[in-house]
Formats: C-alpha cells, sequence, structure tokens
C-alpha cells in the first residue's frame, strides 16, 4: 500500500517534518515495515513554509539580517534554481521579540509601535544575492505594522523625515514620512516575480486592517490602533506622490484597498505597491512547489492534518487544500490532529474519511502537546491496524461475491 502523509505542523508540539517522521514510524510498525510512504511536508504560507520547501528539494540558506527590534538573528530561506521561498517569521516573526519588548510574556506597547520588517527585506536581498528571480514570500507571525517600510528599506529605500533623516523603524514613525528616497533601490528587483502567500485578505487601512485587526496581538493599545492606521495612511500618500501622481501614482492607493494589503502587519501592501506582487492563496502556492498532485500519482491513500482541525481549518487551511488535491485523483483522505471539534458529518462533508485525534488517546490537552510524538506514533500503529482490518474484510467480500 502506498500512503502519502501531507501535513502541517502539530503548533507548539512538532513541524509538518516531524509529524511525517513520528506519523510513519507508528504507520510501519502497524504494517510489519511493508508501507511505501512518501512524506511531503506542507503548510499554508506562513510558519512552516520554509520546512516545506526543504522537504521538496530546496536547499536551506541562512543569512545575519536585522530581528524585528533591530538586534540581528540569523534567519534561513530556501533555494531551488531561481527560485527562493521566504518565510516572513524566520527575520522578522514575533517570536523573535527579545524578553525586553515583552510585558507579562506578550508583546509591548513598544514593539508595536516599533518593531520592523527590515530583516525580511535583507532576506530577499540574500535571496537575490543567491541568484534567484523568483521569490516566494510567506507571511504570517509577523512582529511589525509598519506597512512593509522595512522591506523596502532592506532593499535601498530611505524613507526621511522633513529635515531629511532617516526614519527610525517601525510603523509609528511613518506619521513624520515626509519623502521615500529610492536612488538606491536594488535594481535587480525590475527583472524579480514575487508572489505574496497569503490567505489574509484585509486592506491595509481601516476598521478592518492591518493596525486595527491585526495590531492588538501585536501589543497595539487602543490608542496606538489609530496612532498606526494615521501613520500607514501617511505612507500611502507619500508613496503615491513619490512613484508619480499620474496613473502609476494610483497604484500606491489602489494597492492599499487590495486584498492582502493588510496581511503581515502592510507587508502585503509594499509587496502589492513596489514589488508589483501577485498574492495567491498560500496552501495553493505550497502544494505547486512541493508537487503534490504529481506525487500523488499511484496512491491509494493520503493522511493530512494540523494541530487542530476546526472550523477554521474548512476555510482553506492545509487540510482542506490536501483534501482537494486528493480529491481531483480520487485518492481517500484521513486527517489526525492534536483535537478537533469538527462533527462527523462535517468531516465527511470536508471530503475526510476519518479524523484521528490524539485527545481520543490522552484526554489532557497539555499532555498531548508535551506528548505528540509518541502519541502520534500509537495513532500511526492504530490507523495501520484499522487499515489492516478494512483490506481483510474487503478482501473477504470479493472472494464470498466470486464464490472462492
Amino acid at each position: 500500500m502506498r500512503i502519502v502523509i501531507a501535513p502541517d505542523k502539530f503548533k507548539g508540539s512538532l513541524s509538518a517534518p516531524d509529524v511525517c517522521m513520528h506519523l510513519e514510524k507508528g504507520l510501519q510498525r502497524g504494517a510489519g515495515g511493508n508501507l511505501d510512504v512518501i512524506r511531503i511536508p506542507v503548510a499554508d504560507g506562513g510558519e512552516g513554509t520554509l520546512d516545506a520547501a526543504v522537504g521538496s528539494g530546496f536547499t536551506r540558506r541562512s543569512a545575519v539580517v536585522a530581528g524585528p527590534t533591530g538586534e540581528p538573528v540569523t534567519a534561513e530561506f530556501a533555494v531551488r534554481g531561481n527560485e527562493a521561498v521566504i518565510e516572513m517569521a524566520a527575520a522578522s516573526g514575533l517570536a523573535l521579540l527579545p524578553a525586553s519588548a515583552l510585558v507579562d510574556g506578550r508583546p509591548g506597547p513598544t514593539a508595536a509601535r516599533t518593531a520592523t520588517s527590515l530583516g525580511t527585506g535583507q532576506l530577499i536581498s540574500a535571496a537575490l544575492d543567491a541568484g534567484c528571480n523568483r521569490i516566494i514570500l510567506g507571511v504570517g507571525g509577523s512582529a511589525n505594522t509598519d506597512g512593509g517600510a522595512g522591506v523596502l528599506q532592506g532593499l535601498g529605500a530611505r524613507f526621511l523625515d522633513s529635515e531629511g533623516h532617516d526614519l527610525p523603524s517601525g510603523g509609528a514613525a511613518l506619521a513624520r514620512l515626509d519623502r521615500i528616497d529610492f536612488s538606491g533601490f536594488e535594481p535587480r528587483l525590475k527583472d524579480t516575480r514575487f508572489v505574496l502567500a497569503s490567505d489574509v485578505d484585509n486592506p491595509l487601512l481601516g476598521a478592518h486592517g492591518a493596525a486595527a485587526i491585526f495590531g492588538p496581538q501585536k501589543g497595539a493599545t487602543q490608542q496606538d490602533v489609530g496612532m498606526l492606521d494615521a501613520a500607514l495612511a501617511r505612507f500611502v500618500e507619500v508613496l503615491a506622490r513619490e512613484i508619480g501622481p499620474e496613473g502609476p501614482g494610483n497604484r500606491a492607493f489602489k494597492a492599499a484597498e487590495a486584498p492582502g494589503a493588510g496581511a503581515a502587519g502592510g507587508v502585503g501592501y509594499a509587496a502589492i505597491a513596489v514589488l508589483a506582487a501577485t498574492r495567491r492563496p498560500g496552501i495553493d502556492v505550497v502544494l505547486e512547489f512541493t508537487g503534490l498532485a504529481e506525487r500523488l500519482a499511484g496512491a491509494d491513500l493520503v493522511i493530512t492534518g494540523e494541530g487542530s482541525l476546526d472550523e477554521q481549518s474548512l476555510l482553506g487551511k492545509t487540510p482542506m487544500g490536501v483534501a482537494r488535491a486528493a480529491a481531483a485523483q480520487g485518492v481517500p483522505v484521513i486527517a489526525v490532529c492534536g483535537r478537533t471539534t469538527l462533527a462527523q458529518g462535517q468531516a465527511a462533508a470536508a471530503g475526510f474519511e476519518d479524523v484521528y485525534a490524539l485527545t481520543e488517546l490522552e484526554s489532557n490537552v497539555d499532555r498531548c502537546i508535551a506528548e505528540a510524538a509518541p502519541l502520534l506514533e500509537q495513532l500511526g500503529t492504530q490507523i495501520s491496524g484499522r487499515l489492516a482490518a478494512t483490506t481483510l474484510s474487503r478482501t473477504a467480500t470479493t472472494k464470498e461475491d466470486l464464490h472462492v
């Protein structure tokens, strides 16, 4: 039997490659090592996208870049030929905030106002140095609300106040933006194509914008949200002036309203307005570069999943993307997860023949998270047993139908 394992990470427990490894170990244990297993770690364009790329033949690279508060961090990206995959969280993520930027273990207001996406721009520059001219930018888990100004700074743009001084990092400083100097902007970008891998469809500004919707989870107070939104509006105004008041200038205003402009604290905006990025659903981008559809050929079963399989999962996250790809080739799909809130009917309607949750083996969620690896192996062995029983049952039925 050929089984394709294509899960997302179990957030807080296991990376997608680790989920693949432990699940296969359990499956093979239950089947006496007689399964043909293909591991394809996947993601939805956010955290885990880099692992998915490396698992699909990309080479892992690294560069020292500025973290979200300016301190140097070593961030990884992935390269295959002339294509690069950059996971924004690796350079500008919330998880990289130093302890000094936290209040009671959570991002504080200072971080919300000053965090930068500079390191992501520097990673793009490193990808250009590696010879890449097609760059997939996976966004999610970012600490900044700077409209992607940091990204542009990392690529050579200068953000200046009325006295010609460089603005400090962060979204709040954009309120004092007077002009943007693109004279030193990276020339190789003219021949580079960008894909913004994001499921976020929020605009940059307003009640559904980057500051209002995502600012609070990055430490922004209600007052900060208003200030950041106004600062981002100033960025749009100045950018429109810099790239031309006639036709092309409209690009800056139109981009602010485009779906996805509010992604990653507005990095989506800079990507669309300045880098001419094409926004695509993250899972579609990942499934494309992993070659999932082609690798499903000859498969008897697909196993996908993520940490929590719930109603949000049905809105186009990783398990649904994998299930759709499998259904297109007539391959049955089951899901594994840490926990699920889906009723049996919901899971079936989504295309899952069955759902296996770690909480079926261990009801204590904290223990499920801490002991996900051995529990997943146990679940794999259980799945193998059920598959074997189903195969035997079908064989017996066939013999009976043939009067053997």
